[in-house]
């Protein structure tokens, strides 16, 4: 810039002894190319000024505020094992702030599915009852908050619900942002709820954050930058707060401004990860695909690699901040661009990965509080679990070739969060055998806590198996796994394995097997025997031939052909 400006100078100075009005322009024309020129290369070796807004600060001022860290005080973590609840789990309402950051047609909805908690100064409150009761908002379904507030990023900023054990709580962390109020917000709920507080000394915020309700997280690398911990020590408080055993950290693809997993990324489901897709053009192209990559290639917490989906968009500057976008309860609201064609492929990837869920395009003309690609509707809303929810949590998921004898089981635990009893005739496993009508198993009490196991039966070998985990308890809530039920269940391909004329199943073949042979044909009960193992004689039945091949096999030690 200072070359450009001296010649700038030497060249004013030539020209103005010359006298020569037409070389004047030309040259100051020419010393004018050359220093926006050199103003433009100055920029393309570092990364361009961060516009504060897109960065979720109010001003350019307080961008350059520091943020606290002396006053804040580190609490134990909990004692009983932390979860951190997923966003598609289970809703009892959902965080929003007023003066609003989204539109009252947007509350509207929101109302319409679940309690609306709305943050708010108790001399503003009048005005945003007004703004809501104009706009058709269910008042019955809202409920103020009073307290101060500084912004309406309550995604960052809000409190991180998790379970303590069978409790609920909320995890407090330091805000990476400098705004006192907002920062009080999660100790101004768990007072408001009357829940217990944990306090985490990790510099950290919501939009970098999402979980899947069963120990897996993700964010990007801006949670190791942030904070003066190695690696290690962050893994371990997010372990120790919030439960979170797998915490994926990668790379921020966007490389642009704020830097939060939302603004790329989203979980749909426990095994479904949604990730946005640029135009091969666009310079962050490879970036998109390397992060897509990793998770195509990752397990997640049911023991096969995520399926990744791809929502496109445009790149440069078109507004398509589709992945941040709110799943409250079977609805899920997706925030709408500036392009129509972009807007229909973006809802349709969330409907074939979401079957069941009502997919809402969400559009805001507001030129104030306008959606942007760094900042939509995720970073303004948060959910509020439901306390009293029901989870299946069936770890153990049957994928893929499974090795099979008659049965094979299907173990969950049931955890009524409500403290209600379960409903011992509603522990149900659904399953369909090679695309037919789906058939019932009872389920029932391992001894483990919490832990049930019913079991599969009635395939044959190469059968195709879908199925699917529910429950329910005294309080009236009900739940499955997968939460897509017979649209989307888990699946595996049988694979039988059984010793030939081993027909208790107990992995020997002798004299025991001859009696519960013959009490079958007695008292026929085909839960009690392997039946492919009892076939003995070959001919697709069971019958008194079985017996007598046998007892030959007993007495020679080989089958006869």
């Amino acid at each position: 810039m200072y070359l450009c400006i001296t010649l700038l100078i030497n060249l004013l100075t030539h020209t103005i002894m010359m006298k020569r009005k037409r070389t004047f322009f030309a040259l100051l024309v020419f010393a004018f190319m050359m220093s926006t020129m050199g103003c433009m290369n100055a920029q393309a070796q570092t990364r361009e000024a961060p516009d504060w807004r897109k960065l979720h600060y109010t001003s350019a001022e307080e961008m350059q505020t520091p943020v606290r860290s002396i006053n804040f005080t580190e609490t134990a973590a909990p004692t009983e094992a932390p979860r951190f609840v997923a966003e598609f789990e289970p809703m009892q309402g959902v965080m929003i702030r007023y003066p609003l950051g989204i539109p009252v047609s947007l509350v509207k909805s929101l109302a319409e599915n679940c309690q609306v908690y709305c943050i708010v100064q108790s001399s503003q409150q009048s005005a945003a009852r007004s703004s809501f009761s104009n706009g058709g908002v269910n008042m019955s379904r809202v409920t103020f908050v009073n307290a101060k507030s500084d912004s309406y990023w309550v995604r960052d900023y809000g409190p991180w619900y998790i379970f303590a054990g069978k409790q609920p709580a909320i995890v407090d962390n330091v805000y990476n942002r400098p705004r006192q109020n907002d920062d009080a917000i999660p100790s101004a709920f768990a007072t408001f709820w009357d829940i217990p507080l944990y306090s985490m000394n990790l510099k950290h915020t919501g939009g970098n954050m999402m979980e899947d309700g069963r120990g897996h997280g993700v964010s990007d690398e801006l949670v190791i930058e942030e904070n003066n911990y190695d690696e290690a020590t962050v893994r371990q408080k997010m372990l120790d707060y919030l439960g979170i055993d797998n915490y994926h950290i990668t790379i921020d693809p966007q490389n642009d401004y704020i830097a939060h997993v939302d603004c790329w990324g989203k979980y749909l489901a426990p095994d479904k990860i949604l990730i946005a897709k640029l135009p091969k053009t666009d310079s962050r192209y490879e970036n998109y695909e390397s992060v897509a990559n990793y998770f195509a290639t990752t397990n997640c917490c049911w023991g096969y690699p995520y399926k990744v989906y791809r929502v496109e968009e445009p790149g440069g500057s078109t507004v398509a901040p589709y992945t941040n976008s709110l799943i409250l309860n079977k609805h899920v609201y997706v925030p709408m661009g500036s392009n129509s064609t972009y807007n229909e492929r973006a809802l349709q990837v969330y409907r074939d990965a979401m079957p069941g869920y009502e997919v809402v395009g969400v559009y805001n003309t507001s030129s104030s509080i306008q959606w942007l690609n760094t900042d939509a509707l995720h970073c303004r809303t948060r959910g509020v679990m439901d306390f009293n929810m029901l989870f299946v949590d069936h770890r153990d998921v049957l994928f893929g070739t499974q090795e099979c004898g008659d049965s094979i089981a299907v173990t969950s635990k049931f955890i009524a969060y409500s403290g209600k009893a379960l409903k011992q005739d509603s522990l149900l496993v659904y399953y369909s055998i090679d695309g037919g009508p789906y058939q019932v198993a009872h389920m029932s009490a391992t001894g483990a806590p919490d832990e049930y196991v019913g079991y599969i039966k009635g395939y044959h070998q190469a059968s195709e198996v879908d199925y699917y985990v529910f429950g329910a308890d005294e309080s009236g809530h009900r739940y499955q796994q997968p939460v897509f039920g017979e649209l989307d269940p888990h699946h595996f391909t049988v694979n039988i394995t059984f010793i030939k004329g081993d027909v208790n199943n107990d992995g020997q073949v002798n004299i025991a097997d001859v009696t519960t042979l013959i009490d079958y044909l007695l008292y026929p009960d085909a839960t009690v025997i392997n039946v492919d193992a009892s076939k003995i004689n070959s001919d697709d039945d069971i019958n008194i031939a079985d017996v007598t091949v046998l007892i030959d096999y007993l007495l020679s030690g080989t089958w006869a052909h």
